[in-house]
């Protein structure tokens, strides 16, 4: 399988009779219909073939009925081979889905496949229904006059005796010096690790470590931890940010030897929570990553390390959903493509389901007939392909590595990306059969974080935030607890900060007020499904504020919970809680976890409540207490955010924090040169920047370079890289072109790139399509002349001279793939002068103009923000900006417009919807209830730009509008792109 994969493109597989010469052992060949093609293999010639391959006694014929005029000829021939060859004969029905209603789907699939519509498939469809998976008496029936046939099935099937159960998988050793296992190694460099970590060495930390590596030898994991470590080493010597997260954190053998960065021993962190005995299967190390190249070299450290045979990628199922279903379903039932783009927009439902939603209603709703013929068949196999797979994909980082070759234990395949190789298996298929994945997570904050450090830590960094030089930035040791991160984080000021930008966190940090650094480990967990449906969010609130006290469901359980107020928030609490109060050891406090989780046996949660029951009991637990404690871990262990991964989030947290608060520049440029990322798009980053004092420079061909950069003055130069339609290699030599004017005039300036739209054209290969979007966005300015008058210029320059327009003192040839040898010798004429060419008749373009140009071009504006060009016309209905909300008086009504940047209907919310609005001052937080939502769905849906009015609410300075109505506010603004959860 392997072979038939690796050696052919992602999606095919080509493999041939004579691959399997000499590995047939343990194989049945199975041989149906296509033995009869006489044309292709001669009379008799495929089965003659595998029989001389595969041995006589390893090959059979299969026979299928499925009441087909022609079939029954065939079975004979079928038959007249078996007799022929002596090789048996079984009955089988070709399954290809469960059930007879399933055939329509099963449709809809091959067509798919073919690339074509329900009224062209023709006889590539199955004529009938038959090929389902039928019960034993269906098939003692459909081959009654057979019996051979049945008996052949029964005896096939006791002959495949393949399984899983062991496959032979084995974790590579690590390569360790004469005189030492792998175990003796591990302690040593631990201790190593440990002396630099902690200092001083105390003995909490001496006997935590000697624990945790005393049962790292027993379960023989001393290999595993090797190798993670030797990434990350690897990793440190490339430069190359990384940092261990997830339950890994948890231990204060993961921290000495450098692969995370909270110390789990200092913040009592339970290592049972990584690794037990109890648990009986290998623990789960995730390494964060810079994402894009940094992260790919990281990869192909681990293939070089152990071969392409031994490493690779774990797989994603990818399934169909809303959009991608609709869209799928529309093409084969040939609705029209405008149609198909109503549908796939209705179907992108959010998060929450409403049930008395349905798809007659929307349908309706959107303008489409729900009694129509084919949207009522488009809405059944909408339905039914609902998370059914589409195809394999590539988890976002886990590898596998294995001693020896993984393809005899899993079968590979090539990835779409070059380079990479895939296991056929998930990440849960992999864990199930003790396959041991290392995640190597590419997190794009990592990125932006390591190019942030090269920009202040750079020449020109300190210089650009007008600091002037100073010692260099390091994350590993920023000022603890400094006052501008935490003012910034009380105020919500956390647009491009990681993890506590969106809505719901914006919301919760005024309320919150963080100050210290468990604050933002609390801060990063509480905004999680598990502390929301365990309504554990607004007691913990209420008693930060001193509105409630804190209580615990019994004293015992106050060294639990003392640091979150008596509010359990962490898994490990829960787990330390069972500890406390029931006598379960750290492996039986993590299978009650495990039990809790996703996968749900009703029996095993039982059977684990009635132990965590009687140890209570014994311990004089019992009655109402008993049943607190009972509901807090039952109702949050299946949603429980880790502490552990909360503090390693909260460093990065606190990191990006303060580079925003101290050196914004090189911060927003990071952010913008790792896009996409985050909540929110480029252009709310550059209008968050702007408010912040950051200034901008336009896209210009003569100083631009392919990523943003911090000029000398401190302004962010914009990169080519956001001009759309713009290709990689074009920018890049855009980037790469020397100036020769002024060079050759011996100036010593900084030399222009291009003295003319002819040079430019001539020496970056541009098509005529990107040299007009230049200069629509003003890249084209430095050469002389507003945007229209570079557009007419760049028609004439992008178009092969004709009589009319040749000029007659240069050549004209602006062959893209001229080499800049045979290019004529520009730097001997002067820039161009826009008076020496024919006026361009086109009036210029006025400031709106600009701006709809701007983020037609490019997605983003460094000019006014589309809402300012309304805002004399709001002002006068009464329509308040998104800063004038703080200030205003909490339940009066007010009217507020922007666009819609998120859409969210969280399935925790029960309906709500909440909508984030920005105008030229900021954002405006929207609350929609159900009712309102259901009135205005279309318009809340659909429209890039809203008026709502509604009641203001001030919760503890976090500001929102409850709305009441909700309109669509017409104007010609540009599309802004939302981040919508549907």
């Amino acid at each position: 399988m392997t072979r038939a994969k690796l050696r052919a493109p992602k999606g095919e597989s080509w493999l041939t009779l004579e691959d399997f010469a000499g590995q047939t052992s343990g194989l049945m060949a199975i041989v149906g219909q296509s033995a009869l093609d006489a044309r292709r293999h001669g009379v008799g010639g495929l089965v003659d073939r595998l029989v001389g391959l595969f041995g006589r006694r390893h090959v059979w014929i299969e026979l299928q009925r499925h009441f087909r005029r022609d079939e029954q000829s065939s079975i004979q021939s079928l038959i007249d081979l078996s007799a022929a060859f002596r090789v048996p004969v079984f009955a089988s029905n070709g399954v290809r889905f469960a059930t007879p209603d399933a055939r329509p789907l099963y449709d809809v699939f091959t067509c798919l496949r073919h690339k074509t519509t329900l009224e062209r498939a023709g006889r590539r469809l199955t004529p009938n229904a038959e090929r389902y998976l039928k019960p034993p008496e269906h098939m003692t029936r459909l081959f009654a006059d057979l019996p051979q046939a049945l008996a052949g099935t029964e005896a096939l099937a006791e002959q495949l005796e393949f399984t899983l159960a062991d496959l032979g998988y084995r974790f590579p050793d690590y390569p360790v010096p004469d005189g030492e296992t792998q175990a003796s190694f591990l302690r040593r460099l631990t201790q190593v690790g440990a002396r630099d970590r902690y200092r001083p060495y105390h003995d909490r930390a001496r006997a935590q470590i000697q624990r945790e590596l005393d049962l790292i030898e027993k379960l023989d994991l001393a290999g595993y931890f090797l190798i993670v470590w030797d990434v990350v080493n690897f990793c440190r010597q490339q430069g190359i940010l990384v940092q261990g997260r997830g339950s890994a954190a948890n231990s204060a053998v993961c921290y000495a030897l450098g692969i995370t960065a909270v110390d789990p021993v200092g913040m009592e962190l339970l290592f049972e929570r990584f690794l037990s005995e109890e648990r009986g299967e290998w623990p789960d190390i995730d390494l964060d990553l810079p994402s894009g190249d940094r992260r790919e070299r990281v990869i192909q450290y681990v293939y070089e390390r152990y071969g392409k045979l031994g490493a690779a990628m774990t797989a994603n199922v990818i399934t169909y959903r809303g959009r991608s279903a609709a869209r799928e379903v529309g093409k084969v039932l040939s609705i029209p493509e405008e149609e198909i783009d109503r549908l796939a927009r209705l179907m992108s439902q959010f998060e929450y389901i409403d049930p008395g939603e349905t798809i007659a209603r929307n349908l309706r709703e959107t303008g489409l007939d729900p009694d129509d013929p084919r949207f009522r068949l488009f809405g059944a196999l909408w339905q039914q392909m609902q998370d059914l797979p589409r195809h394999l994909g590539q988890h976002s980082g886990g590898m596998v590595v294995c001693q020896g070759r993984l393809d005899e234990v899993v079968p590979l395949e090539n990835a779409t990306m070059p380079g990479r190789v895939v296991v056929q298996w998930d990440k849960d298929d992999c864990a199930d059969l003790g396959i041991v994945k290392v995640d190597l997570l590419g997190l794009g904050m990592m990125a932006a974080l390591e190019e942030a450090l090269l920009i202040v830590n750079g020449d020109e960094g300190p210089r650009a935030e007008g600091k002037g030089r100073m010692q260099k930035v390091d994350l590993a040791h920023l000022p603890p607890d400094d006052p501008a991160v935490y003012r910034m984080l009380q105020a919500a000021d956390t647009i491009g900060i990681f993890q506590v930008e969106s809505r719901a966190q914006m919301a919760t940090l005024p309320r919150l007020k963080p100050e210290r650094f468990y604050d933002l480990v609390v801060e990063v967990a509480i905004i999680r499904p598990g502390p929301i449906v365990g309504k554990m969010v607004h007691p913990y609130l209420a008693r930060r504020r001193g509105d409630q006290p804190v209580t615990y469901a019994h004293p015992a359980l106050e060294p639990v919970l003392k640091r979150t107020l008596g509010v359990p928030l962490f898994q490990e609490q829960l787990l330390r809680m069972a500890m406390v109060v029931a006598g379960f050891t750290g492996g039986e406090a993590e299978e009650l976890r495990r039990a809790m989780g996703f996968k749900r046996s009703v029996k095993r949660m039982q059977q684990i409540e009635a132990r965590l029951r009687d140890g209570m009991a014994k311990n004089g637990i019992t009655g109402e207490a008993a049943d607190q404690i009972v509901l807090s871990i039952t109702s949050f262990a299946l949603y429980g955010f880790p502490e552990s991964h909360a503090a390693s989030f909260a460093l990065i947290v606190y990191a990006s924090a303060y580079l925003k608060a101290h050196y914004p520049a090189a911060f927003y440029t990071a952010l913008l040169n790792n896009q996409p990322m985050g909540f929110y798009s480029p252009a709310t980053l550059v209008k968050d920047a702007q408010r912040h004092g950051v200034r901008f420079a336009p896209i210009d061909v003569q100083i631009s370079t392919w990523n943003c950069f911090v000029q000398d003055d401190g302004a962010i130069r914009l990169g080519l890289r956001y001009v759309r339609g713009l290709r990689d290699q074009i920018g890049q030599r855009i980037e790469g072109a020397e100036g020769r004017a002024q060079r050759a005039e011996g100036t010593g300036q900084r030399a222009a790139r291009f003295t003319s739209f002819d040079e430019l054209v001539a020496r970056a290969g541009l098509r005529q399509d990107e040299l007009r979007m230049l200069a629509e966005i003003g890249a084209l300015a430095s050469l002389g002349g507003d945007r229209r008058s570079a557009l007419w210029q760049a028609e004439r320059a992008g178009r092969p001279a004709g009589p009319l327009l040749m000029d007659t003192d240069r050549d004209a040839n602006t062959d893209a793939d001229t080499t800049s040898s045979s290019l004529p010798d520009f730097s001997t004429s002067r820039p161009a002068d826009f008076h020496d060419r024919p006026a361009s008749p086109l009036p210029s373009m006025s400031l709106p103009d600009r701006v709809r140009a701007d983020y037609d071009g490019t997605g983003l504006t460094i000019g006014p923000h589309p809402m300012s060009f309304l805002r004399a016309s709001l002002a006068t209905r009464g329509v308040q900006r998104a800063r004038d909300l703080l200030n205003a008086r909490a339940g009066r009504r007010v009217r507020v417009a922007g666009a819609v940047l998120v859409r969210q209907r969280p399935g925790t919310a029960k309906g709500f919807v909440f909508l984030s609005l920005e105008d030229e001052t900021g954002i405006a937080n929207v609350i929609v209830t159900p009712d309102v939502f259901a009135a205005y769905k279309r318009v809340i849906v659909d429209e890039s730009y809203l008026l709502v009015e509604g009641v203001l609410q001030n919760q503890d300075g976090a500001v929102s509008v409850k709305a009441d109505r909700v309109d669509a506010l017409r104007h010609e603004g540009p599309e802004i792109a939302s981040h919508d959860f549907y």
